[in-house]
């Protein structure tokens, strides 16, 4: 067994883990944030993205050791407060979503890209969702979702 330390949606969390265990069994099985999914267990479909160290990463690829010291962001910690991310609610308004399941990596590989990439074109969205499989949409709404989003964000006043 390991002990793992790492941040998790803003809380410290120290936990004991077999060292092949992935992030996303400690996150699910452990922290139980069910929000981030297993989707294929070949790091294929992206349901399973999250933040580490504001950086996206697929958590099925990641050992929960490799995690030591880490802020890592799952979907539950991008609404803290109670109230939806903006991007979260660009997908609800724009009808992104249909089953469900993509829809958290989805999310948080929207955040990474317009952190980056505050203003992006389609072209870019549709590029940076390459990592992400839905099988349900079409892809539309999604971009669409995303778009409106950075549009919302651009529009919030800059913290000083």
């Amino acid at each position: 067994m390991a002990t793992v330390s790492l941040e998790v949606n803003g809380r410290a969390v120290t936990a004991e883990v077999d060292p092949r265990t992935l992030l996303v069994d400690l996150l699910r099985k452990q922290l139980r944030l069910t929000g981030t999914h297993v989707g294929c267990d070949t790091s294929q479909c992206g349901a399973c993205v999250v933040h580490v160290d504001g950086r996206s990463v697929k958590s099925c690829t990641m050992l929960a050791v490799q995690a030591e010291g880490a802020r890592v962001t799952t979907i539950e910690g991008l609404a803290p407060d109670g109230r939806l991310h903006p991007v979260q609610a660009a997908f609800r308004e724009c009808h992104g979503l249909q089953c469900g399941y993509c829809t958290p990596g989805m999310i948080m590989t929207a955040v990474a890209l317009l952190q980056e990439h505050p203003e992006p074109t389609e072209a870019q969205v549709r590029e940076h969702l390459e990592g992400n499989i839905c099988r349900c949409t079409g892809y539309q709404n999604i971009v669409r979702a995303i778009l409106s989003a950075a549009q919302e964000l651009r529009a919030l006043p800059k913290a000083s």
